[in-house]
């Protein structure tokens, strides 16, 4: 049985126009029009695409930064409660981590390369902070036994 040509029924649908709405870039990409983690964001305007580019690379950039402070001691003599703050700075990571995923799932290679670019600039700083930090320094000593021959 064919539709008639005009407008649809209210609940029915056209196979057709579902699929196309339903179809998803699968490689990657240039160009300003992209679907970033929600629909109709950046709404393919200029402006908006770069808004996009560097929220991911803020994003990106975080995840570094965040990586690190685990790491930290907490000052408290409460156990628990630094616990629970590793636990939390750990949280907000990986839920950055997931949403820079998603955004590079858009396969826009503007959005992938701000991506890459936020991971590179944070560890970059992340990594010269660490290595420029003064290590505690060791003091051992050493008994060399000679023997008398």
């Amino acid at each position: 049985m064919e539709m008639p040509p005009g407008p649809m029924p209210k609940g029915s649908t056209n196979s057709n126009n579902t699929m196309m709405n339903m179809m998803m870039q699968m490689s990657f990409y240039w160009g300003k029009d992209a679907t970033i983690l929600f629909h109709g964001w950046p709404d393919n305007r200029l402006g908006m695409y770069v808004l996009a580019l560097f929220f991911v690379f803020l994003l990106a950039f975080a995840i570094e930064v965040l990586s690190i402070l685990p790491d930290v001691k907490p000052t408290s003599t409460n156990p628990m409660l630094g616990t629970l703050i590793q636990t939390i700075i750990y949280t907000f990571r990986m839920g950055f981590a997931y949403l820079v995923m998603l955004s590079v799932m858009s396969f826009n290679l503007g959005i992938f390369i701000a991506a890459l670019a936020g991971h590179f600039v944070g560890f970059f700083l992340v990594k010269s902070r660490a290595l420029s930090a003064p290590k505690p320094t060791e003091t051992t000593s050493c008994t060399v036994v000679i023997p008398k021959v």
